[in-house]
């Protein structure tokens, strides 16, 4: 064997050797081997106060130390989250729950599933002014309401209908813009609007009506003990992928353990997005939001994020009876909590 061919063979078994130290280095050091697994999520509004834990997540590193490079878009309504991720357009949506729930009925074959539930109080919700007449859901017969059309409250109306025992064939539906709902209410161009109540309440501040111009008739108060906007991922992921699912559930939790710890900072995120907000109203809309919206008593046993099977089951039924859907899911179709952290480190008390 010649000089030259035992130098390549030298050379050779040195770079491999280099190669398997480098790799053997970067997994010690618990680094991903490969490049962050990429997620596009789309929100279930423009960017405000309340989406301030996503983004404190994502600012303090928790998602890319779980290898996921993640991509936030705003939304356009709850709603809307919800078939954006059935179509593929979105891998992940923060969407309502209700709105899956009905497409799960229509069509169970590839549906979304929710795994982390965040509102688990029904934030959903009719706003007129604080001087009109209209005081019970009997007097919304014969109205004019307006709302997005991905609303969640909106879609919800004909089961409100159904469990106040009010005739809703003579109300007029008008959609609108969302930008436009409040100024359209005030204006009294509509009698009342349909929305999430801290959404409605804190975007007519902005519009310089505070809540004494105000008044709501609120879904909850009349038998709709539902749960609204979760994290919705699609059935491709859940096939392809269910530990990069895990992994930000493990850091979007940090992020809400964070976000309860300093509100201000969760908020000061949002505007490094959005610097246009108004930071005092956006830090009441957070607050606001996890006192009426993610603070049911059950978290207190099974933590923020998680639900209980039999309630979620019990929604289902409200409305596919109301909405006369074809098929009635299973509360495990809908809610999946096998992708959650582990109970013990969930969220058990906001305040």
């Amino acid at each position: 064997m010649t000089l030259r061919i035992l130098s390549r063979r030298l050379a050779c078994s040195k770079l491999a050797l280099a190669l398997a130290l480098g790799v053997a280095s970067t997994a010690a050091a618990g680094l991903p081997a490969l490049a962050d697994t990429k997620l596009k999520m789309v929100l279930n509004w423009k960017y405000q106060g309340p989406q301030g834990m996503f983004f404190l997540a994502q600012d303090r590193g928790y998602f890319k130390a779980e290898g996921l490079d993640v991509t936030f878009d705003q939304g356009n309504g709850s709603g809307a989250a919800v078939p954006l991720v059935a179509n593929g357009t979105y891998d992940m949506g923060f969407g309502d729950v209700n709105a899956l729930i009905e497409l799960a009925a229509k069509k169970p074959e590839g549906a979304p599933v929710a795994v982390y539930i965040m509102f688990n109080q029904p934030p959903f919700t009719i706003a007129v002014k604080a001087d009109s007449p209209i005081k019970t859901p009997k007097d919304l017969e014969g109205k004019t309401l307006g709302g997005a059309a991905n609303d969640g409250a909106l879609k919800l109306f004909p089961a409100f209908c159904k469990l106040t025992k009010i005739d809703c064939s003579g109300i007029k539906i008008t959609n609108m813009q969302p930008n436009l709902r409040e100024q359209m209410l005030m204006q009294g161009q509509v009698d009342g609007v349909f929305g999430y109540v801290n959404t409605i309440r804190f975007s007519a501040k902005l519009i310089g009506a505070g809540d004494d111009k105000l008044r709501y008739i609120n879904f909850g108060d009349y038998g709709m003990d539902l749960y609204s906007n979760g994290i919705i991922v699609s059935a491709d992921l859940i096939k392809n992928n269910p530990e990069a699912i895990k992994g930000f559930l493990r850091a979007l939790n940090k992020g809400v353990i964070d976000t309860l710890k300093d509100p201000d900072a969760a908020v000061a995120a949002v505007a490094k997005r959005e610097p246009l907000i108004k930071i005092p109203v956006e830090t009441e809309r957070l607050d606001a939001t996890l006192k009426a919206e993610m603070n049911h008593p059950e978290i207190a046993k099974i933590g923020l994020g998680n639900v209980d099977m039999k309630r979620l089951q019990e929604s289902i039924d409200i409305l596919v009876d109301a909405n006369k859907l074809p098929t009635t899911p299973k509360a495990s179709q809908i809610f999946d909590p096998a992708f959650l952290p582990p109970v013990a480190d969930l969220p058990k008390k906001l305040f």
